[in-house]
């Protein structure tokens, strides 16, 4: 049992305000909602460590709240005080980006990250690739900033004893500390929570042998499996000595163990926390009444024991999960997840997490809607192409051949990523000047970040945000309305709806039930928008029609998606099967095509706008 007979603290680290916000609602939680908390936290009970920004809590402000994430990082640092030590979170080559970036733009992110109050920077690089690690430590130690670095954690979902044990982390820390370049702490960062606490402890009491006695060595985990105690408990036995913890309502499942049962947990130790326990029922009182419009969804606040067999870390399990559901494709979830092994093994164990994680799900996602390796996402085949770094254990060369042909993209023979990554300042500043934005730091990183092969400059969530066009996407609880008591003079007379009309109707073939939503337009003469099936977005509308005959060519996932692309102009003729337009669900490119052969006669709306069944993309005339 763990016990030192001289009393210790454990630095906390308090996670609520960034980590709790991603692992719960994919980070779509505006400023106001959690910002009085946060002041009450730093000035009224003392916390003197939060992680605050970075990862995907830079992203969801400009993407999904119309908040500036430089703003909003500036805000906290004022609510808080010059005092406490606010942290971010970034992933090596890719920054607080999905995408390999320039050691250029690096250098930028890091100066506007301590220009707005960041003092910690936790540096990651989801390979473990220790030349990543070291080159994109250099901007953040230049900026001033205490430079952590990460050695990236996880429980395999497959047997292997080469990889993703104590001696494998250990000899990352080793070659880091051989290195020329400053490092402040250490990290042990499992973002999935799958790493088994005899690796835990044995990992800590390899590193602690590595580095100076004097040097912070953390341990970051969730409690998505319900570990999370146990695996902070053996870290600290083995030399760990500042923990990640959170509180309610932003505690356990996907998130960090709440402080008070951490805390529990340490009674009788000789270990106790460096935070006030009793304080914290204020805090959890004081979100509850922030956040009570928001719907708290269980598959983000409840353990699941899968997850070491599928390691997603909690803050990607969030986002994800409110992306399927906005989809409609939450009927998949259990099928991405039994995926997973697949795909980690395929792909060659890189770790869960950030853009490792998404690059994980979408490519399980993919299989399932299309076929194994039928489409190759573009991250997950960057990554098996080398274009990220070196995966831990060589990617399976089968599936390394299709991503190279599918994407038209050769495999990465290099020993540096970074020559093979695209300057993309030029191109956002070139959008900033045809849209009269001035060319300021934050202006251009804003669009840098938001840029993803591929991806149109019309549907840039930075530029967008610029230029006053910014979604608002909040997962908010849906508010009940009373019914309306029927007219007197009308209640007996059948009415027509005024417009779209959306149902659901099953269909059994072949022993198997298959569930449609069908759309229909009570317009004489109109055509009604295809049905649309959640589990086959890819395939075209099944659609009888007349030659001459006008059909509306709609989305076929059954949600909202954000229309990134369309393929057609007016006047050109299609043949049935051809992709007319390109959809963004899950953060991955959907072909939408056409159910007929005919001839653009209208395009609707525009690329950036959010479709859903019910709203035509293109009208196709239909041709003999």
């Amino acid at each position: 049992m763990i016990h030192t007979k001289t009393p210790q603290k454990i630095k906390v680290q308090f996670m609520p305000f960034r980590d709790g916000l991603q692992s719960a609602f994919g980070g779509k939680v505006r400023l106001n909602d959690y910002l009085p908390a946060m002041k009450t936290a730093a000035r009224d009970i003392g916390i003197r460590h939060m992680e605050f920004g970075g990862g995907a809590r830079y992203q969801a402000p400009l993407f999904y709240l119309n908040e500036n994430p430089f703003e909003t990082m500036q805000a906290m640092r004022d609510a808080v005080g010059p005092d406490p030590d606010l942290q971010i979170l970034t992933r090596s080559i890719s920054g607080v980006t999905l995408t390999t970036q320039t050691l250029e733009v690096l250098d930028m992110q890091a100066r506007l990250m301590a220009k707005y109050g960041t003092t910690y920077d936790r540096n990651f690089d989801y390979m473990n690739d220790v030349d990543n690690l070291i080159k994109t430590g250099r901007p953040i130690v230049k900026a001033g900033m205490h430079h952590q670095v990460c050695v990236s954690m996880m429980g395999l979902p497959f047997s292997d004893d080469t990889v993703h044990t104590p001696e494998f982390y250990a000899g990352i820390v080793k070659k880091i500390m051989a290195s020329d370049i400053q490092v402040d702490s250490i990290c042990m960062k499992d973002a999935s929570g799958t790493t088994d606490p005899r690796t835990c402890y044995e990992t800590a009491l390899a590193i602690r042998k590595i580095i100076p006695p004097e040097m912070e060595l953390w341990l970051h985990t969730h409690d998505t499996a319900s570990m999370a105690v146990s695996q902070y408990l053996a870290g600290i036995e083995g030399g760990v000595n500042c923990i990640d913890l959170s509180v309610r309502p932003m505690a356990s499942g996907t998130c960090q163990p709440d402080v008070r049962s951490m805390a529990h947990a340490l009674k009788g130790t000789g270990y106790s926390l460096d935070i006030d326990v009793d304080r914290m029922h204020t805090i959890e009182e004081m979100l509850n009444d922030l956040m009570q419009d928001y719907a708290w969804n269980p598959v983000t606040t409840t353990a699941d024991a899968r997850v070491v067999s599928f390691p997603m870390p909690g803050g990607a399990i969030g986002p994800n999960v409110h992306m399927m559901v906005k989809s409609g494709l939450m009927d998949k979830y259990s099928d991405v997840l039994s995926e997973f092994p697949v795909v980690v093994k395929s792909g060659g164990a890189w770790t869960s997490v950030t853009p490792g994680s998404q690059q994980y799900w979408v490519q399980a996602f993919n299989n399932v809607l299309y076929g194994r390796w039928e489409k190759i996402e573009t991250g997950y085949g960057r990554a098996v192409l080398g274009y990220f770094g070196r995966p831990p254990l060589p990617p399976d060369p089968e599936v390394v051949d299709k991503a190279a042909k599918q994407l038209n993209l050769p495999p990465y023979e290099g020993d540096d990523p970074f020559e093979a990554v695209i300057n993309p300042i030029p191109e956002a500043k070139k959008a900033l000047e045809e849209n009269n934005l001035p060319l300021s730091e934050e202006n251009t990183f804003m669009v840098v970040s938001a840029m993803v092969g591929g991806k149109k400059m019309a549907t840039n969530e930075g530029l967008k945000f610029l230029l006053g066009k910014g979604r608002l996407d909040l997962p908010l609880k849906q508010k009940e309305q009373a019914p309306k008591a029927a007219e007197p003079d009308k209640a007996a007379e059948p009415s027509l709806p005024a417009g779209p009309v959306t149902t659901r109707c099953k269909v059994q073939e072949g022993g198997k039930t298959r569930t449609f939503e069908v759309t229909v337009e009570p317009v004489s003469g109109g055509a009604s928008p295809a049905s649309s099936s959640a589990g086959e977005p890819a395939q075209p509308q099944e659609k009888a029609s007349a030659s001459g005959e006008e059909v509306q060519i709609c989305s076929t996932f059954a949600g909202s998606v954000q229309l990134t692309d369309i393929l057609v102009s007016v006047g050109d003729s299609v043949e049935q099967g051809q992709p007319v337009a390109q959809v963004e669900a899950m953060k991955a490119t959907h072909d939408i095509l056409a159910p007929v052969s005919g001839k653009i006669t209208a395009i609707k709306p525009s690329i950036g706008d959010e479709v859903d069944p019910s709203i035509p993309i293109v009208i196709c005339q239909t041709r003999d």
